[in-house]
């Protein structure tokens, strides 16, 4: 099983932060690779179980289920359900952690998955550079502006 890690620390207090990643149907207005979203069903996008359905700005269609939303804990847990990535079993999870030095916060995003042998590396950086890393300094600028 491959592991991904990656974390941040932003400045803006946690509640500011959360309020802009629980929407599991928000990844057009805080990452730079997602065009597009919906959530399947018309279910509220705070249900766990919903899933959303969204497209990459390259034209790349992903499914992912909301497996778990604290708002107590800022944290939510997803996983794949269907991706050009050529991964399986994969779950992620994003949780922030309120930084008591100053107005700010400790952002973390885990994955773990199963991919073909030979592509850890690539989908390893990938991953956690491309997606988390990216999504992470898209987020810190509109944080900064909320």
């Amino acid at each position: 099983m491959v592991k991904v890690y990656t974390s941040t620390v932003i400045d803006a207090p946690a509640e500011r932060v959360w309020a802009i990643v629980r929407d599991f149907n928000g990844l057009p207005d805080w990452t730079p690779f997602c065009a597009e979203s919906r959530i399947e069903g018309g279910e509220p996008a705070d249900r766990i179980g919903c899933v959303r359905n969204f497209r990459l700005k390259d034209g790349a269609v992903l499914r992912e289920k909301l497996l778990m939303l604290s708002d107590y804990d800022y944290q939510c847990s997803y996983s794949i359900l269907e991706s050009p990535l050529g991964v399986t079993d994969y779950l992620a999870t994003l949780k922030l952690s309120p930084v008591t030095d100053g107005d700010r916060c400790f952002a973390e995003w885990s994955a773990e998955f199963n991919c073909a042998a030979g592509r850890e590396g690539e989908l390893t950086q990938l991953i956690g550079q491309g997606v988390f890393q990216g999504a992470f300094d898209t987020l810190k600028e509109k944080a900064r502006r909320a």
